[in-house]
């Protein structure tokens, strides 16, 4: 019988050093980030369960925890070649499938933890787009209970302020990272699988939908059309974005993005004081949309370059340039059609990266800054809601 190999490197305790030398200041300078570290470490491994607001939380985690880190990460990570062995080389994160239930991942992080690895898992697996959580798996706790590690909740506040998911500048902000409670084994394992959820979904909960101090940039709303597409006045619209103004290009209400993060109308009074808001009753929208009767002609239209991934190997570029229409009840690429009955997931990747999962193909769609791939996701799970019967139902894929 083949012995099966250790996940755990002597090198990722290098790695770990070098890069909380070299990436400690840089990351102070750029975020004005503040740490509170977990005292009496040890060698113990733990569980680290944070809430995902910046493209850099991991490393934030690492800043924080003295020994390497393994953290769950989406296929996309490890499908571009090179790029992904040097990563899984250096740092060798866990790869995890993120429109289904991954039973590898699960024995992956099993490993690992035999092994004395801490293991840093998102249980939103999504970072959100409006300064709120979003959906959390129930699945985290039961992980948690059959890995048996300390729950270390790590709380990030102030990340969405400082870099937003639709952004792609960095605010002048303070954040802030730290252990908000550690949960050892004998504290949860009497408790349900249900119990140990609520109470790490409590303890995660992070509202960053409030004034909670200033974030300046030039460009404090540009590509904030990436999360919004509905205009509380003309319902589905295209939206424009320039340094701190959004604009609704079909009625042309103009709309500032302030440095407490809330929202005003130029000239006029705005229903909506934070994005969140905002995005809230977009949802709302699309959850009162009968999308049957959106199929004659696009909602939406956009063009992007058309990928195929294969996962965890590599991405073979079909075309540079595709026209992508949004309809009630599918998605077209030029002259292919992807009925939503049919596809097996949308999902949302980065800012604005959009993946269709359609037999045994994975496509991605990767446009211009201003593409917004929210709008997809949000259509697809609307309809899978509506015709599985339950179109009350509010999930929208975040």
């Amino acid at each position: 019988m083949k012995k099966q190999k250790k996940w755990t490197k002597f090198r990722h305790r290098v790695v770990t050093i070098l890069l909380w030398m070299i990436l400690g200041p840089y990351m102070h300078f750029k975020y004005h980030v503040t740490y509170e570290k977990l005292p009496n470490q040890g060698k113990r491994a733990y569980l680290i369960l944070m809430n995902h607001q910046t493209a850099f939380d991991q490393f934030f985690v690492g800043m924080v925890f003295k020994r390497p880190v393994y953290y769950l990460a989406s296929e996309d990570l490890f499908s571009n070649g090179w790029v992904s062995k040097l990563i899984r080389f250096l740092v060798a994160p866990i790869p995890i499938k993120k429109q289904t239930l991954d039973l590898q991942a699960v024995k992956n992080c099993i490993l690992v933890a035999r092994e004395g690895g801490s293991i840093c898992i998102a249980p939103e697996g999504n970072r959100t787009f409006h300064g709120r959580p979003v959906y959390m798996k129930p699945g985290v706790a039961s992980l948690a209970k059959k890995l048996g590690l300390p729950i270390a909740i790590f709380r990030i506040e102030g990340g969405y302020g400082v870099q937003p998911r639709w952004s792609d500048v960095t605010r002048k902000g303070s954040m802030r990272c730290r252990v908000s409670r550690l949960i050892e084994p004998e504290e949860y394992k009497q408790l349900s699988s249900e119990e140990l959820f609520r109470i790490i979904e409590s303890e995660m909960y992070v509202d960053e939908a409030k004034v909670t101090g200033e974030f300046r940039h030039k460009k404090n709303a540009e590509f904030l059309e990436r999360a919004i597409y509905t205009c509380p006045w003309c319902g589905f619209s295209p939206f424009e974005s320039h340094d701190d103004i959004i604009q609704c290009k079909t009625c042309g209400r103009e709309i500032r993005h302030l440095p407490t993060k809330e929202l005003e109308g130029v000239g006029f009074a705005f229903p909506h004081r934070f994005v969140a808001d905002w995005y809230l009753q977009q949802n709302e929208l699309v959850n009162q949309a009968d999308l049957l009767t959106l199929t004659e002609v696009p909602v939406f239209r956009d063009t992007a370059q058309l990928s195929k991934v294969i996962p965890y190997k590599h991405k073979v570029l079909l075309k540079k340039s595709v026209d992508i229409c949004l309809y009630g009840d599918r998605i077209t690429i030029d002259d292919r059609v992807f009925p939503f009955e049919q596809t097996h997931a949308v999902v949302v990747l980065g800012r604005n990266k959009l993946n269709i999962y359609f037999g045994d193909e994975l496509l991605q769609l990767k446009s211009g800054k201003r593409f917004n791939a929210l709008k997809y996701v949000n259509f697809f799970h609307r309809y899978k809601n509506i015709q599985s019967g339950d179109p009350e139902e509010k999930f929208l894929g975040l």
